[in-house]
């Protein structure tokens, strides 16, 4: 197996690497002087099964340029299986025209990366819940759920959804934590009403995507001001657009967890990173099995682990379980 990684986020690609003992497939990736993307893979890749790790947040046309022609060279030349990693798919939230005359991204996208020559996108919370494409989906509610034990406060938990879109998110995380649930519902013009008891609680805010941070710091807010003592969000994938850092900086959120699916350029002081090397790993050796990714991950060893600085650790959660 090879595992190739573009631009996007390199750091997860050599932590997957580390975790499935490969090292990345030699590539050279550049940009003429008018703009256009070239990439040339300088290993053979005749008859391997390919793995290419690329996220497509901004500048997300290069980075899905970039993938589109990994693809067409890995199709060209033969290779046995190919398989897209994506861990943040990006116009995955353009999964439906808002109107007749509007784009409808995430199908184009699709048919694209098929068209190039992807045989299987994995990817982690994909936004899209159909594509015309196999398509595996690693949930980051057990990494949540592990931090949120070892790390998170003690007793009085709440987990809460700041929209109603993702109700079914924040539950599956409740129902890990054994604690209660609330929703905030959003309204035009104030921090929105918040759904449940949240007096004397230490709330979890969960999403799927961080993007200008707007939902989250004024869900934050409506829990704060509705008693809450505390609040914390823990969102997959951290986009981190405009000028969302400093609006987290300024908010009552006391902390923000999220996933490397998206590469942080800066550290932030409220701002922390799990990774998600461990899941995709354990998924790439099941797509490779030709097995069940959800089944791969119930019976794998590693299941249950927190990725720290290129070492497995045992989880606080099962102290006596790798």
């Amino acid at each position: 197996m090879q595992l190739i990684a573009c631009n996007s986020n390199r750091p997860l690609a050599l932590a997957v690497g580390d975790f499935l003992g490969i090292p990345l497939t030699a590539t050279r990736i550049s940009q003429f002087p008018d703009g256009e993307t070239f990439v040339e893979i300088l290993e053979s890749v005749d008859g391997e099964d390919v793995v290419v790790l690329q996220s497509t947040n901004h500048p997300a046309n290069d980075h899905v340029m970039e993938l589109l022609l990994i693809l067409e060279i890995l199709k060209r030349n033969a290779a046995r299986s190919i398989t897209a990693c994506i861990p943040y798919f990006g116009y995955g939230r353009q999964d439906r025209p808002s109107s007749p005359l509007a784009s409808h991204a995430a199908k184009l996208v699709t048919d694209l990366l098929i068209t190039a020559g992807a045989q299987r996108i994995l990817t982690l919370d994909l936004h899209t819940p159909h594509l015309n494409i196999s398509v595996d989906s690693v949930c980051a509610t057990s990494l949540f759920h592990t931090d949120i034990l070892a790390r998170g406060p003690q007793g009085n938990l709440l987990v809460v959804s700041p929209d109603l879109g993702g109700i079914a998110r924040a539950r599956s995380l409740a129902t890990h934590l054994s604690c209660g649930l609330a929703v905030i519902e959003k309204q035009r013009g104030s921090t929105g009403t918040v759904r449940g008891e949240v007096i004397g609680h230490h709330c979890i805010l969960v999403d799927d995507l961080l993007d200008s941070g707007e939902t989250l710091c004024t869900a934050a807010e409506a829990l704060m001001q509705k008693g809450a003592l505390s609040v914390r969000g823990y969102v997959t994938h951290g986009v981190f657009s405009g000028s969302a850092l400093q609006r987290i900086e300024a908010s009552f959120l006391q902390e923000v967890v999220v996933t490397d699916s998206v590469y942080l350029l800066k550290s932030h002081p409220k701002i922390r990173m799990l990774s998600i090397a461990p899941l995709l790993g354990e998924a790439i050796q099941g797509v490779r099995q030709k097995r069940s990714v959800s089944a791969y991950l119930k019976i794998s060893r590693y299941s249950c682990t927190q990725y720290c600085q290129g070492k497995f650790l045992q989880c606080p959660a099962r102290p006596n379980k790798l």
